[in-house]
């Protein structure tokens, strides 16, 4: 059980992340200074000093904390593509539905121009992770022989790509997208019966790969 300075130190790093998210969607990263966040977060400089020095590593803690997986959770073992994919999407899902999630990747693309490192820490820390897993995952299946995918790579970026541009992507520009969790659920749904149309291993690839 955490101590309670531990308890008292979590919360003010909670406070100081929510305050720089909305600070840096507010006023731009560039623009937004630590003494600002401090203020905001209502907690000393030294205090943020201590947990962030720089506004480069608080920015790094933000993305960490958006696209953080809940605790245990593991990438399917292989053997069940429609299980493991339908797992894995709905992780997805979850992140992309997060509160906050738009606003970062608006802070991102507004000041991708002059800060490109933050696009690069977006990709880096946020969404390749996660990218990761999916591709690993569709590689571990084509070892295992349920899935015959040649390009794991290419296969996980349809996967995903078939999620986001109906979970994520139209909420950028529609302030009153919100699909229902069943309307969800179904995209997903009906992702992983596109990869599975495409990538299932039949009896004649099955002969092939033999």
């Amino acid at each position: 059980m955490p101590t309670y300075h531990e308890r008292m130190a979590e919360q003010k790093r909670t406070a100081i992340v929510d305050a720089a998210t909305g600070l840096f969607l507010e006023s731009g990263y560039d623009k937004t200074s630590l003494a600002r966040i401090a203020d905001a977060a209502g907690v000393s400089k030294a205090t943020l000093f201590k947990q962030f020095p720089t506004k480069a590593e608080l920015f790094d803690a933000i993305v960490t904390d958006y696209w953080r997986t809940e605790e245990g959770a593991l990438t399917p073992p292989p053997g069940d593509p429609g299980k493991g994919l339908t797992v894995l999407g709905n992780r997805y899902v979850a992140l992309l539905t997060r509160p906050g999630m738009v606003a970062l990747f608006r802070i991102v693309i507004a000041e991708a121009p002059r800060f490109p490192e933050l696009g690069q820490t977006q990709f880096k820390l946020g969404k390749q992770p996660f990218f990761d897993a999916v591709r690993d995952y569709l590689a571990a299946e084509h070892e295992a022989g349920t899935l015959e995918v040649g390009d794991p790579i290419l296969a996980a970026t349809q996967f995903l790509g078939m999620i986001s541009n109906f979970a994520f992507w139209p909420r950028m520009l529609l302030m009153n997208w919100a699909p229902t969790e069943k309307a969800m659920a179904h995209s997903v749904d009906e992702a992983v019966q596109t990869i599975l149309a495409r990538h299932e291993v039949t009896a004649a690839t099955g002969a092939a790969r033999a």
